[in-house]
């Protein structure tokens, strides 16, 4: 039993919070049973060697088996952390996402991607955070902060916007099947089209949303599009949004997505008809 002991407390101080140690405790003795059971002194190997090798593995066992996130997923992740610290020392500072995809040689979702995996892996155990007395820091909060809300409202806002900029059947479209939760049957009625052309249309008009949407919040997100026709469409459209999200509306209260932003509508652009 001390054996089982001296390996649960080796491993102990490279584990997180939420990993209990008596789960750890508990696999150990159970190792410990078995090994004492399969033992055969005449293969010349002392016990407590013995016992320690399976109990390991155990242990190994346990801790994987409390692990949410996949072994692939571990191992991008050590990699991408290879990478940060490199860059870290190479450049004096926090590296940039764009610059971790650069050196891991993948696109920048694919490095977001990893991290948003791996902080969803995370797990809290509730009586290790009151123990160590943070449990008002890492429990969520019930009420939003002014920066919080100031954001939230910024992309309703601009939301608001991208939706009543949309050429006209693309946002009959959208407030019918998202805001009024109709179905898509009823909608092609009434607009005289299939089901399927209603589907495409939706889908048509939510490609133009994120990229409205990206283009005034976040325009690294945007694709490129080559110049042209297309191009100058779209770039009409981005301006529209920016010009019905002005700051006075952005810090109103407002109605929500489905309604439109208040004041004169600019001139119906060509975009997406």
């Amino acid at each position: 039993m001390a054996v089982v002991h001296y390996e649960v407390r080796s491993l102990s101080t490279r584990l997180p919070s939420h990993v209990g140690l008596d789960d750890l405790t508990s696999a150990g003795l159970g190792a410990l049973a078995a090994a004492a059971q399969s033992f055969d002194p005449d293969r010349g190997v002392p016990f407590p060697r013995y016992a320690a090798r399976r109990i390991r593995g155990a242990l190994l066992d346990e801790l994987r088996s409390l692990d949410w996130a996949t072994r692939s997923l571990r191992v991008r992740g050590r990699e991408r952390e290879a990478a940060r610290e490199a860059l870290a020392v190479q450049l004096r500072r926090e590296p940039h996402d764009h610059e971790l995809a650069e050196a891991l040689g993948v696109d920048v979702e694919e490095v977001r991607q990893t991290e948003r995996d791996l902080h969803q892996s995370v797990v809290l155990r509730l009586d290790a955070i009151v123990e160590g007395g943070v449990a008002d820091a890492m429990l969520p909060r019930t009420t939003e902060t002014p920066e919080s809300l100031v954001v939230q409202r910024e992309r309703e806002a601009y939301l608001a916007a991208a939706v009543a900029a949309l050429p006209d059947r693309l946002r009959t479209v959208i407030r019918a099947t998202f805001f009024e939760d109709r179905p898509l049957k009823e909608v092609a009625d009434d607009l005289g089209v299939t089901e399927s052309r209603i589907s495409q249309i939706r889908t048509e008009a939510l490609k133009m949303l994120r990229d409205g949407l990206n283009a005034n919040l976040d325009p690294e997100l945007l694709a490129p599009v080559p110049e042209g026709v297309v191009a100058r469409r779209r770039a009409a459209y981005y301006a529209e949004i920016a010009g019905r999200a002005s700051h006075r509306q952005r810090q109103s209260l407002g109605a929500g997505p489905c309604q439109e932003p208040a004041g004169p509508r600019p001139a119906r652009h060509a975009a997406g008809q």
